[in-house]
Parts: structure tokens; C-alpha cells; sequence
């Protein structure tokens, strides 16, 4: 059982993570025997080693040969393969390709990933196209020949590397316009927006796409759990390259991650670290209500903690740092909670990592009422534990007792 991280520093496309995934020590000749048995379009396959910005990355490029010179086949590259069947043309649409996966003999996990990919980009084609069924979408972009292979290529690179799960950084998207089948569109496209809905974007200020409709498909559809990379052990490393050059290292890095970082049997002890999101803003003309109504509100909308530190700012004024902590899901509504319920300007935002321990509750029965009693354990071993202060507070009120009382009834009871 193996694990990759794809660490997205400048995007993701289908090309890039294909090169990656050779470059890191997948088999390009067991891609193309498994490729040949498909019926499409001849082609070959060519990889070669490129530089961008001082990094050495494998590029990855498809040539579709003519069909009247079944010999044909030229490279100075690398590598280069290719094979002979004619079958799939045209617009492609997402019915026509999944059958085309599930009706041919690649491995099964290969067929079940590539449709994975294909489905999730046929739902939000077809949700920007207007609603129609994801599998009577016709592809353009991603079901255009080379794309189909990038896809497939991924899925086979990935059995060939025997990757079990798949973890990513933050994606950069880019901006700007592209100009695409239809007009002039956004960066990123309707599409790749769509598939990167709840996916931890990262900032990249670079004008051009960065990541495209197959990047965040594959994203999407396989990626279990979006993370920085601190903490984990790295094997091996592969570099694939991107096709335009920018001012920064224009590629994606494959990683081979230590199994005992990420997979454990049954019996060994859970790994317990999380990425979440540290929100803050300094502010020194708010009143201690609104103060108080924010507090509730970014609770509200699912902060996982809210706390106010007093400063000084700037002429020496007195102020408040208003800190969030919140999971990287919800970080968009937290923001916006701070926006308009204070006089910020502008908020800060960074991803942390946290180790927390596994925690449970169970109730104990004392004398003034059933009370719950928080506990945190690390590898079934409890290290501390708390009665709830509402449970203890509402108690104590109804029967007239000190606090302290029942909180040390329930403590007793629950170590007991």
C-alpha cells in the first residue's frame, strides 16, 4: 500500500500529472500496452526531460499518427510508444466513453478511477451547460483525444506505481481569459470551477490557467483529503512539466509518501493531525456587544474556536485581534461573517496544522441530574477529562448548590 501527495505549486493538468506519475517511476510501457487494448486513435506517446526555471521535470506529449502509414514513428525523445486501433472520433460524449472504460479490459481499478474522473467532469458540464444529464454531456476539451489518454494514462500510472490513496495541497487556479470552442471565457473555466467547488484553493497571482478541466477532475474524483504536507515522510519525488513557462517553476510534484504516515492497520495507533484555516483582523472601534454578537455568529456558521486577544495599534490605540479557528470547508463563511459584522477592512488567512485528541462523551447521574463529561483520549489511553459547564451551570441554578459541587460529583462519578 503506497501513498502519493500531489503538491499543485503551479496548478494541475492531465498532461502534468501523467509526466509526474512517470517521472516518479510509473512504467510508460506498461501505459501504452494497456492503452493499445482501447479502441482509439493511433498514437504515440513521447516523454522527454525539459527545465523550468532550474527544475529538471519530465514533459509529456500525444501525436496522433495518420492512419495510412501504420509504421510511422518518429522521436528524438526520451521515450516513445505507440499503437494501432481506430475507433472513437469526433465529439465525444460522456455516455460514449464510460462504456468505452467499462467495456474494455483494463484493470479494475483503473476503469473505476478513469470513470470516476469522467463522471465527476461530466456532472459540472453538465450543470453549466444547463442542467443536462451528466451522461448525455458532450465533452470538448476533456474528451478530445489526448485527454481521454491523460486520464486513462493517470489511472494506469497510478496502478503501476501501486497507489492505494491519494492526498493533495491547495490548488492555484490562475486568471484572466482563455479563449475557448464558444468565446472568450474566465479563468478558471466555467468547468473547473464547478469541479473545484469545496476544494482548498491556494493564491498563485499569475495571469494564465493554471489548473484545467481534467487537473481538477482528477482532483476531485481521487483525492481523499486536501493537506499541507508538513509532518509526513517523503520516499521519492517526480517532477511533470506544464506546457506554458512563467516566472516561477511551472510544475507539479508527485510525491511517494511514507506508508506509516498516512495508513495504519486496525491495531496501530491513529494518526490524529488536521489542516484547518487561522483566520484574524485587529480592530480598535468596536463596541464589546458587537464584539460579543461576532463571537456567536462565527460559532454559528461552524468556527471550530473564536478567541480575542487585547492589543495596542497603531498611535498606541487600544484594540482587539479577533482569531478564528475553522476547517477548510468552512473558512469562505467565517470570512464573510467577519466582514459584516465588524469594521475590518480585510481579514488575514493561513492554513495551520493541529494534532488533536480523539474525544467522546458519556453521562453520569448525580444527585442534581444527568451531566455530561467531555474526555480526550490518545490510543484508547484517557489523558484528561471536563464536566460540561452548561450541564454543571443549569443544574447548580435549579437546585441551588455551588458549581464547584456538582462539578466535582461529576468528576468523581465519571473517573469512577
Amino acid at each position: 500500500m503506497k501513498n502519493l501527495y500531489l503538491d499543485c505549486i503551479s496548478g494541475i493538468a492531465g498532461d502534468m500529472t501523467l509526466a509526474a506519475l512517470i517521472d516518479l517511476g510509473a512504467d510508460l510501457s506498461y501505459i501504452v500496452e494497456q492503452l493499445r487494448k482501447l479502441p482509439i486513435d493511433r498514437f504515440e506517446m513521447v516523454v522527454h526531460t525539459v527545465n523550468k526555471c532550474g527544475i529538471a521535470a519530465k514533459k509529456m506529449k500525444v501525436h496522433f499518427l495518420p492512419r495510412d502509414n501504420e509504421n510511422h514513428l518518429h522521436s528524438d525523445h526520451d521515450y516513445g510508444l505507440h499503437h494501432g486501433h481506430t475507433h472513437l472520433h469526433g465529439h465525444r460524449s460522456a455516455r460514449e466513453i464510460l462504456a468505452l472504460i467499462e467495456e474494455s479490459n483494463l484493470p479494475k481499478r483503473v476503469k473505476e478511477r478513469s470513470m470516476a474522473i469522467f463522471q465527476e467532469v461530466a456532472i459540472a458540464e453538465g450543470k453549466i451547460q444547463g442542467r443536462i444529464d451528466s451522461k448525455e454531456v458532450h465533452f470538448h476539451g476533456v474528451g478530445e483525444m489526448d485527454s481521454i489518454l491523460d486520464i486513462i494514462g493517470v489511472c494506469l500510472a497510478l496502478e503501476s506505481l501501486e497507489i492505494t490513496d491519494i492526498y493533495a495541497s491547495p490548488v492555484p487556479t490562475g486568471y484572466g481569459k482563455k479563449r475557448m470552442a464558444n468565446g472568450l471565457y474566465p479563468i478558471p473555466a466555467p468547468a473547473t470551477m464547478e469541479l473545484l467547488k469545496g476544494i482548498p484553493l491556494a493564491e498563485l497571482n499569475v495571469n494564465g490557467e493554471l489548473t484545467t478541466p481534467t487537473g481538477a477532475g482528477i482532483l476531485r474524483a481521487l483525492v481523499k483529503k486536501f493537506m499541507p504536507i508538513g509532518g509526513h515522510t517523503v520516499e521519492q519525488i517526480g517532477y511533470g512539466a506544464g506546457e506554458k513557462d512563467f516566472d516561477h517553476p511551472n510544475v507539479l510534484r508527485a510525491l511517494l509518501l511514507s506508508p506509516s504516515d498516512l495508513i495504519q492497520n486496525k491495531d496501530e495507533p491513529k494518526q490524529h493531525r488536521e489542516s484547518i484555516y487561522v483566520i484574524e483582523a485587529q480592530l480598535d472601534d468596536m463596541t464589546g456587544e458587537g464584539l460579543g454578537y461576532t463571537l456567536e455568529r462565527l460559532l454559528a456558521v461552524g468556527a471550530l474556536d473564536v478567541f480575542y486577544t487585547p492589543v495596542f495599534m497603531k498611535k498606541n490605540r487600544p484594540g482587539t485581534l479577533v482569531t478564528v479557528l475553522v476547517s477548510l470547508e468552512l473558512a469562505d463563511d467565517c470570512e464573510k461573517v467577519l466582514l459584516e459584522e465588524t469594521s475590518t477592512l480585510g481579514v488575514r488567512r493561513s492554513m495551520w496544522s493541529r494534532d488533536i485528541l480523539e474525544r467522546r462523551f458519556i453521562e453520569v447521574e448525580t444527585p442534581y441530574g444527568h451531566i455530561k463529561v467531555k474526555q480526550a483520549f490518545r490510543d484508547k489511553k484517557m489523558l484528561h477529562q471536563a464536566p460540561e459547564y452548561e450541564d454543571v451551570a443549569k443544574a447548580a441554578r435549579k437546585h441551588g448548590v455551588p458549581f464547584q459541587l456538582i462539578y466535582q460529583f461529576a468528576m468523581k462519578l465519571a473517573t469512577d
